[in-house]
């Protein structure tokens, strides 16, 4: 393939999440077997994203500065994070059966995200200041650090989890105060608008990270939160999803499934049924979305699609 748009690669955080989502619900008392369902999506998808990664690691090995193309617009900004934030979420499906390489992974994943995220940073406050306004991307690039302690906590890193969880909270506040002041000001246009739905994503993770760190309290509101926010965004459907299908619906699939994982852990017996029909509801929406968009990369149409640079 001549290019291979970042953009491409958000579905895989969808289709990860899925399998641990099936992981998660298959660990409550008699679901255990569920068990190789989750297992059988994770070590699919994980095969799918060495593939991935191989694929679009070969444009900055032809032209390093595909990098600073790549991240100058907003679409591939958002798939180059969610490649890194794959990554991280890789570690946790590889974690219950090879703890130090999924440890590698994770951190390795929280190194990269810190970078990109300075090089993201820089590219914005020195760019035009119309490309400076706050967006829901910012979540996954400076929140997105909130995955790796599903990974460190098994692992008995929780210091560190314990200093990721306190950090990430306020920054994702920011953003969602930020974001909501500006959408009372400003609607997005109709492409953009189903990367609203990432809105939703923090406070799942939050939720589930609480929870296992020991704060069942804080797990349960961010759960709620999360459920909160995905019923206003089921509720306006229609205007999200206003533009008709494109790569931005990737932006789906994750928050889905991150959202049953944390009604399952936060939420008690209600959760897990409320958890269940959202995983049942990512099962169908996840797969399908990440296949129309691999479909339209290998037919070589996607970078055009998202104005992806190309090598």
């Amino acid at each position: 393939m001549a290019s291979h748009a970042a953009c491409d690669l958000s579905p895989l955080m969808g289709l990860l999440g899925l399998g641990l989502a099936w992981r998660v619900i298959a660990l409550q008392p008699g679901l255990m077997p569920l068990q190789p369902v989750g297992e059988a999506v994770l070590g699919a998808v994980l095969l799918l994203t060495l593939f991935s990664l191989v694929a679009w690691l070969s444009k900055p090995l032809r032209r390093p500065g595909v990098v600073i193309d790549e991240i100058a617009v907003l679409p591939g900004r958002a798939g180059l994070v969610a490649l890194v934030l794959s990554v991280v979420l890789a570690a946790s499906a590889l974690r219950p059966y090879a703890p130090g390489p999924a440890l590698g992974l994770a951190l390795g994943g929280l190194v990269a995200l810190a970078a990109l995220g300075a090089l993201i940073g820089y590219r914005l406050l020195t760019g035009p200041q119309e490309g400076r306004s706050v967006n829901p991307v910012f979540h996954l690039t400076y929140v997105g650090y909130i995955l790796a302690p599903q990974t460190l906590i098994p692992l008995g890193y929780t210091g560190l989890s314990n200093a990721i969880l306190w950090v990430t909270m306020p920054i994702a506040l920011v953003i969602w105060l930020a974001s909501l002041r500006q959408l009372l000001t400003r609607i997005p246009p109709a492409p953009l608008r189903p990367l609203m739905a990432i809105h939703v994503s923090p406070a799942a993770l939050l939720a589930s990270v609480s929870v296992l760190l020991g704060y069942p309290l804080l797990g349960a509101a961010f759960a709620l939160l999360a459920l909160a926010l995905l019923a206003s965004l089921a509720a306006s459907v229609r205007w999200l999803l206003a533009s008709g299908f494109s790569p931005m619906w990737g932006a789906l699939t994750f928050p889905l499934a991150a959202t049953s994982t944390a009604a399952i852990l936060a939420l008690g017996t209600p959760g897990l049924w409320i958890g269940a029909v959202l995983l049942l509801a990512a099962t169908a929406l996840n797969p399908w979305v990440a296949f129309r968009i691999f479909k339209s990369w290998a037919k070589g149409d996607l970078a055009a699609k998202t104005n992806a640079a190309t090598a």
